[in-house]
């Protein structure tokens, strides 16, 4: 079982654990295979990952890609905190929002 992101997740996965809004209400149960409509209901209610059957670990959605430097990926990392100084940064949309602009700032600068 691991968690997969939202857009990474395609009709037919199995669920392996209950899926639940930000609220905390339970959106699909445990086993339930995904269907379109259950991809736009979570995208609807702000899920942003779900954990799937079969899938590994986590660590896949966080893998850097391979033409981006770890250390010009720190430095852009920094350079964009001055604007996610007033964000509660614990927050997963904060957190996915300052990984997504970091790795455009790099991939930008190579181009």
């Amino acid at each position: 079982m691991g968690k997969v992101a939202i857009d990474n997740i395609e009709t037919g996965m199995v669920l392996a654990a209950d899926v639940h809004d930000r609220s905390g209400r339970m959106l699909l149960g445990a086993g339930a295979e995904l269907t379109q409509k259950h991809l736009v209901i979570f995208r609807t209610w702000g899920v942003l990952e779900a954990d799937i059957v079969g899938e590994g670990n986590d660590e896949s959605s966080d893998a850097i890609p391979a033409d981006v430097d770890p250390a010009e990926l720190l430095a852009a990392e920094q350079s964009l905190e001055p604007l996610f100084c007033h964000t509660t940064r614990d927050h997963p949309v904060m957190l996915e929002l300052m990984k997504l602009a970091a790795l455009r700032k790099v991939q930008h600068v190579a181009i």
